[in-house]
């Protein structure tokens, strides 16, 4: 892979995945802005980068990206792409819900997507994901794979998107074992809790002592602390967005995946036909699922797989209600 860099102000920079010529027609090749926390965090922004780059393997077509590194240079960002005649612009992130908003009025021919948040502009695609179906899937295995009875979860910045997720964990969590307990902590309540993989050890590590064997990590970088203490410690762990299964092969239980990739993929697909408006991703379209490969396929049974697919079917039938924690900001089987 081969970079070129464009000059975005007098010190931060634009790169330009080469591969080939735009692939839709009309001269605009696509652009990928990544969240704080650097593509290749494991988890989020590397599922983004992902799909990016599946798009160009596939297409020997080529896209803009950038990463940044401070919440100042999101709007000129955006307007960089812009200018720079890029479409779609997509946007891995919740935090650029405002600086979207703002730019992408003075842009209405170019389109743009935001994965994570939802910005009613008329050229903006918004993608976001049923979380807690995905995460009421890896509650389940949590359950079934406790010896303890006792399981745990470690969030990133204290918001609702991430309360979904640990409130559907421990929706499936009670679904197996109604007696088993749910420990829950957040990282901090500032974008600095995404990538703090220490807190998210010393978190961890109180959880253990509690009790805890199974732990899922909803984070970010925070994560991959969360996931390396539990397998020091002797336990399993959960990960996220990513398949991580393979940080700690025959201790990660299982991942559960929210396919960024696929977002961002779909999007470059589309090009600048990509359809604007709100788009839900969940179990059914295969936005939300979990992971199961060679890393761990000795820690799932047929059982627990056969039990967990059931679910996975009945949610997409619309048979079994997941509560959704942003719907009313309550969860019937966790306090926070």
């Amino acid at each position: 892979m081969s970079f070129m860099t464009k000059i975005l102000g007098a010190t931060t920079a634009l790169a330009l995945v080469a591969g080939g010529a735009a692939a839709d027609g009309h001269g605009a090749s696509p652009a990928i802005i990544y969240d704080l926390g650097g593509k290749f965090d494991k988890s989020f922004n590397e599922s983004a980068y992902n799909g990016a780059q599946r798009w160009a393997d596939e297409n020997g077509a080529e896209f803009a990206e950038f990463e940044i590194t401070s919440d100042a240079q999101r709007e000129q960002a955006i307007r960089r792409f812009a200018e720079d005649g890029n479409s779609p612009i997509v946007m891995a992130g919740f935090s650029w819900a405002t600086a979207l908003d703002t730019a992408a009025q003075d842009y209405p021919d170019t389109k743009f997507v935001i994965i994570d948040m939802v910005v009613d502009q008329p050229n903006v695609r918004s993608v976001v994901f049923n979380e807690h179906e995905g995460s009421y899937l890896v509650g389940m295995l949590a359950a079934q794979a406790s010896e303890t009875d006792v399981v745990s979860f470690v969030g990133g910045m204290d918001i609702p998107l991430i309360r979904r997720f640990a409130c559907g964990y421990a929706q499936g969590v009670a679904a197996v074992n109604p007696d088993a307990t749910v420990i829950a902590n957040m990282t901090g309540t500032t974008p600095a809790a995404w990538n703090d993989p220490v807190k998210g050890s010393e978190l961890t590590l109180s959880q253990i002592s509690q009790g805890s064997d199974v732990v899922f990590a909803a984070a970010g970088g925070t994560g991959i602390g969360v996931l390396q203490t539990a397998a020091d410690e002797g336990i399993l762990s959960i990960g996220v967005d990513a398949n991580q299964n393979y940080l700690h092969p025959g201790q990660v239980l299982t991942s559960m995946l929210k396919r960024v990739d696929n977002a961002v993929y779909e999007s470059f697909a589309a090009g600048v036909d990509v359809e604007t408006g709100f788009n839900v991703m969940g179990i059914g379209n295969e936005g939300v699922g979990y992971a199961l490969d060679e890393f761990n396929a000795e820690l799932i049974s047929a059982d627990m797989q056969a039990m967990v697919d059931e679910a996975a079917a009945s949610i997409t039938a619309g048979d079994l209600m997941v509560h959704d924690y942003m719907s009313d900001e309550t969860c019937p089987v966790l306090e926070f």
